[in-house]
């Protein structure tokens, strides 16, 4: 007999939920907006400190609001990290800016403040800063925002934090996503908390939050008819999306518990095979862990990640490789990369473990069995 399917990510639902979204639809509060909305705005912006939030159908349109607000024109240069997924960048292109990829560092994986800085040094001396820095919080692990914050302060770039993996994550004691002009958040299915689909925009400026409030509902002006004076987008979340939202929010300690109990476990079950590391947790905050990410060196274990991901779908479980940066994607190879080879290593040997916060031990216990007698084979032959 097959065993259940283990999945990386999936969604972890309650009673609370269920009562809040029931509550909405006997309301008749359906959408496209209610008090629900306004609901999770407070709560979002209650959980994480920032001052002002907007609830919109996904991540990327976050960006892709910020974008806007920011005036990215065809042609303006957009830094962004090249280890993420395409929904950090895809709002670029629909800007018609050209993004540059940043390549990571090693403590937490992400933007490396030493390459932005060069980056950005040497278009100073050309007279061409980009208009934005998109840094990406990857796997639930905050960047080093106090080294590029100050970078980018020197140069007056404006910083879009994309926390769509990291609500949750800390940096020196406050929530990633609150430290730029704007910070994003995501409530896809796989996230520490979901709406099925759905995401944030927040910033504490409320008139920016204001205009891209105003966009997000087809840019509609203060009239008792259809008046339009710009063009503006469908992004707004539904009142129902929004009551699954506040009851997960309010689970969000204990999911963040839970994943990094996920992390714990296996690097104490796997410490002592040779060739498996784990994705560092960096001084400076707080990783929600998200998922747990591993890599394999294949000279020490005897096999690499992919002979460990189908050994894993063999016996029914989901792991994934760690994503595969922007700048070897078929779509944005034509643009430039500041670096690369790091983030490309973590490509070639990162593989993403089962992390969802209602794994059980003997779920945890049946990934790391699979792994330990794969391992433990190949280096015996």
């Amino acid at each position: 007999m097959i065993a259940p399917r283990l999945y990386l990510s999936p969604p972890h639902m309650s009673d609370a939920e269920r009562e809040l979204l029931l509550a909405a639809f006997d309301s008749n509060w359906i959408a496209p907006l209610g008090p629900m909305v306004d609901g999770f705005e407070a709560d979002i912006c209650a959980y994480t400190g920032a001052k002002h939030a907007l609830a919109l159908s996904s991540g990327t349109a976050a960006i892709h609001l910020a974008l806007r607000l920011l005036d990215i024109q065809p042609g303006d240069e957009v830094f962004v990290s090249t280890l993420t997924f395409s929904a950090s960048v895809n709002p670029i292109l629909y800007e018609q800016g050209r993004p540059v990829f940043i390549d990571s560092e090693a403590l937490s994986w992400n933007m490396d403040p030493d390459l932005l800085a060069r980056a950005l040094q040497e278009r100073a001396i050309a007279g061409n800063l980009p208009k934005a820095v998109i840094v990406v919080h990857l796997y639930g692990q905050s960047a080093n925002m106090k080294a590029i914050i100050d970078i980018c302060q020197r140069y007056g770039v404006p910083i879009i934090e994309d926390a769509a993996e990291s609500l949750g994550g800390i940096f020196e004691e406050q929530h990633t996503g609150t430290f730029g002009k704007a910070g994003i958040y995501s409530f896809n299915g796989n996230k520490i908390i979901t709406t099925s689909g759905g995401g944030m925009l927040v910033s504490d400026d409320g008139d920016f939050i204001a205009h891209a409030r105003k966009l997000s509902t087809q840019a509609r002006e203060a009239a008792p008819h259809y008046q339009h004076a710009e063009i503006g987008f469908n992004y707004r979340m539904s009142n129902l999306l929004a009551a699954v939202g506040r009851g997960q929010l309010a689970m969000i300690e204990d999911r963040v518990a839970s994943r990094r109990a996920n992390f714990d476990y296996y690097a104490d079950a796997l410490s002592s095979v040779p060739g498996i590391t784990f994705m560092p947790e960096a001084s400076w905050g707080r990783s929600n862990r998200w998922l747990t990410v591993m890599t394999i060196d294949p000279n020490e274990a005897g096999c690499d990640r992919e002979q460990l991901r189908l050994a894993l779908e063999q016996q029914n479980i989901e792991s994934r490789p760690v994503w595969k940066p922007m700048h070897l994607q078929p779509i944005f190879e034509q643009y430039e990369c500041v670096g690369g080879g790091l983030a490309e290593h973590f490509f070639q040997q990162g593989l993403c473990l089962p992390s969802g916060s209602n794994l059980t031990s003997a779920d945890r216990e049946r990934v790391v069995d699979t792994l330990v007698s794969v391992l433990q084979r190949e280096t015996q032959i």
